[in-house]
């Protein structure tokens, strides 16, 4: 079968470099997918960390779930990066990585540093940029001296999907039902700061979040990307600090995640 994909880099000698060392704390701005342009060709370039892959392949909606269409290429620096460009792809496609083993057994992974993920219990990744026009720059300017630990600090710590529901209690309220409703609660009551319990990505509701997944994607559950920023941005609007609870040391064994990565 032909292979679809096309060699393609975003990565520099410098990029791999400091990734080899453990220094590169932009990686996701290289991993990953995101949408490009390579020889007058618009696409989705995609990159993931897999060094003991005998191969890997990108399936998804554009190729019917094919495991077989779309072959990466290993880099030849041997950082374990495998990569490959699509043609004529676009943002909102759905897709996994197609992982064979050296035993030649199949492992349909999501991408882990993906923006974007299906809503539960759906699985697949998203091609998504987190383009997004902030206005909290007065919030920003001040935000080391409001954070300062000699400075008052009062946090309203808050789990997104249980605060409220909608409806008959089942409908999850979504990030922008959040700017109406819960910034000028936590205004009115006089807190300096929030604190989002885990909204990175996870399959199991009742974990709360602590079962992370999408290390680099807020749940679907509620809304895009650039939602949940807007959400940020409401609450820096009102002089309040968000903190996000962050919890990378635990994940569930779901087949389609980190486990035997």
């Amino acid at each position: 079968m032909e292979n679809r994909m096309k060699h393609a880099t975003v990565f520099t000698d410098f990029d791999i470099s400091l990734f080899r060392e453990g220094r590169h704390y932009r990686l996701h701005e290289k991993l990953g997918s995101r949408k490009i342009e390579v020889d007058g060709e618009t696409g989705v370039y995609f990159a993931v960390w897999a060094p003991n892959a005998k191969s890997v392949r990108v399936m998804g909606n554009f190729n019917f779930w094919n495991n077989e269409e779309c072959q990466m290429f290993p880099r030849w620096d041997s950082s374990g990066i495998w990569e490959g460009f699509v043609p004529g792809l676009d943002e909102g496609e759905y897709y996994k990585y197609a992982i064979e083993t050296q035993s030649g057994h199949i492992l349909e992974k999501c991408d882990l540093v993906a923006f974007a993920w299906e809503t539960p219990p759906n699985t697949a990744t998203q091609v998504r940029n987190i383009d997004y026009t902030w206005s909290d720059d007065k919030w920003m300017k001040k935000r080391k001296k409001a954070n300062a630990l000699d400075a008052p600090f009062s946090v309203y710590e808050v789990h997104l999907g249980s605060w409220k529901r909608k409806g008959d209690g089942t409908e999850f309220l979504t990030y922008q039902d959040m700017i109406k409703e819960m910034v000028p609660y936590v205004k009115d009551l006089g807190f300096t700061h929030v604190e989002f319990l885990p909204v990175m990505e996870h399959p199991f509701d009742g974990s709360w979040g602590y079962q992370s997944l999408g290390y680099f994607a807020p749940s679907s559950r509620y809304g895009s990307p650039q939602d949940f920023m807007a959400l940020v941005d409401a609450f820096h609007q009102q002089d309040i600090g968000v903190i996000l609870d962050w919890v990378p040391s635990h994940f569930p064994g779901d087949s389609h995640g980190i486990r035997e990565y």
